[in-house]
C-alpha cells in the first residue's frame, strides 16, 4: 500500500511538470553568419602574415557560445552551408541584412544574426609589423610586436528580421589584452599554425595569446548582450503546406521537410482536393476544395522529407494534401 501511494505522489509530481514543459515557448530559431571583416582584412593579414578568415573564427565562437547558453535554438552550420552554396552566397553579403533574411526565409528561421568585425589588431602606435608567421612553428613567429603589446578587438552584431530585413536588436563587444615583452599572436603558440580557411578560435593556443583574449573577451560581451535581447524576437507563425508521398502500414511521409520550418512533433491535417474553382477570366485556379481525411504526426525529419504517425483518420493517398500552421 506504501509503494502504491509513493507511486501515485510521483505521478502527482510528474504530470503538473510535464505539462508546464510542454506549454513553454518554443525557443527562437537562428543561424549565425560569418562575420565581415573587410575593414580589418589588411591588419589581418599583416598579424598573421596570410589572410586568416577571421570572420568565420568569431561567428563559429559565438554558435558555440549560445549553444552553450541555450536560450536560441541554433541551426546547424552544415545546413547553412548547404543553402549558402546552393544560393551562390557571396562573402561580400555577409553582413548584407537582404541577403541573410533571405537564406533565413528557406530555413524557416525567426531571426538571423549578422556582424561585422570593427578593429582586430594592436592599439600601439609605436608597433611593427613582422614579416614571418603561420607555418608549423605556430603563433609565435612573426606578428606586431612592440615592448608592451596590446590588442583590441570590437564587433558589431546585428539580428535581422527574416520577413522584412529590419534590424530587431544590436549587441556589440570589445575586448583588450595587454602584455610585455610579446607579439599579439605570442603566449600560446602550438604547432596548428593557420591558413586562409580560419582558425579555431575556441582552441586553447589561440585563446593563450593575447589577440585570442581579447577576442574571447569581445564575443564574451556579444553573447551576452544577444541573450539578454531574446524577449525582443518573436516565434514566426510558419503555414506548411506539401502532399503525402508514401504511405505504408500506418505510416506516411510528406515532400516537405525542415527547410520548410517543420519540425518532429508537428501535426499535419491530411485533406483531399475535391474541385478546384478558377476564375473564368483568367482559367487560374483560386480556390480547392477540400475534405479533412485525418492528421498525422511528424517522427523524423530531414531537409525535404518527413516520417510522419497516422493520428487519426485512415484511407490516405499519394497526392493528398497537408497543411500545418506551426511555430
Amino acid at each position: 500500500m506504501k509503494k502504491l501511494l509513493g507511486v501515485c505522489l510521483l505521478l502527482c509530481l510528474a504530470v503538473p511538470a510535464l505539462a508546464q514543459e510542454q506549454n513553454q515557448p518554443r525557443k527562437k530559431r537562428v543561424a549565425v553568419m560569418d562575420f565581415d571583416y573587410g575593414t580589418v582584412r589588411t591588419a589581418v593579414a599583416g598579424l598573421f602574415g596570410t589572410d586568416v578568415d577571421i570572420g568565420n573564427g568569431m561567428a563559429a565562437l559565438l554558435v558555440k557560445h549560445l549553444v552553450q547558453d541555450g536560450t536560441y535554438s541554433v541551426i546547424e552550420r552544415k545546413m547553412l552551408d548547404k543553402i549558402l552554396a546552393e544560393q551562390n552566397f557571396s562573402t561580400s553579403d555577409r553582413a548584407n541584412p537582404a541577403s541573410a533574411a533571405q537564406i533565413g526565409r528557406i530555413l524557416g528561421l525567426d531571426a538571423m544574426i549578422v556582424g561585422t568585425i570593427t578593429q582586430f589588431g594592436s592599439d600601439d602606435k609605436s608597433v611593427g609589423v613582422g614579416g614571418a608567421g603561420g607555418g608549423l612553428r605556430g603563433f609565435g613567429l612573426g606578428g606586431v610586436r612592440s615592448k608592451s603589446s596590446k590588442a583590441v578587438v570590437g564587433v558589431d552584431v546585428r539580428v535581422i528580421d527574416i520577413d522584412t530585413a529590419e534590424i530587431l536588436a544590436v549587441a556589440d563587444g570589445k575586448g583588450e589584452s595587454k602584455r610585455s615583452g610579446l607579439s599579439l599572436i605570442g603566449g600560446g603558440g602550438g604547432r596548428g599554425g593557420w591558413g586562409i580557411g580560419g582558425i579555431d578560435m575556441s582552441a586553447s593556443n589561440f585563446r593563450e595569446t593575447i589577440i585570442g583574449e581579447a577576442v574571447h573577451a569581445a564575443m564574451d560581451q556579444v553573447s551576452a548582450n544577444l541573450i539578454a535581447a531574446a524577449p525582443k524576437l518573436k516565434a514566426r507563425t510558419i503555414v506548411v503546406e506539401g502532399m503525402v508521398a508514401h504511405v505504408d502500414s500506418g505510416i506516411v511521409v510528406l515532400n516537405v521537410g525542415a527547410k520548410t520550418g517543420l519540425k518532429v512533433g508537428d501535426t499535419l491535417s491530411v485533406e483531399r482536393v475535391t474541385s478546384e474553382i478558377k476564375d473564368p477570366a483568367t482559367g487560374q485556379v483560386i480556390r480547392r476544395m477540400t475534405t479533412k481525411l485525418g492528421t498525422v504526426q511528424v517522427t523524423e525529419i530531414d531537409d525535404v522529407s518527413a516520417v510522419c504517425r497516422v493520428v487519426s483518420g485512415s484511407d490516405f493517398k499519394v497526392g493528398d494534401a497537408v497543411k500545418t500552421v506551426t511555430q
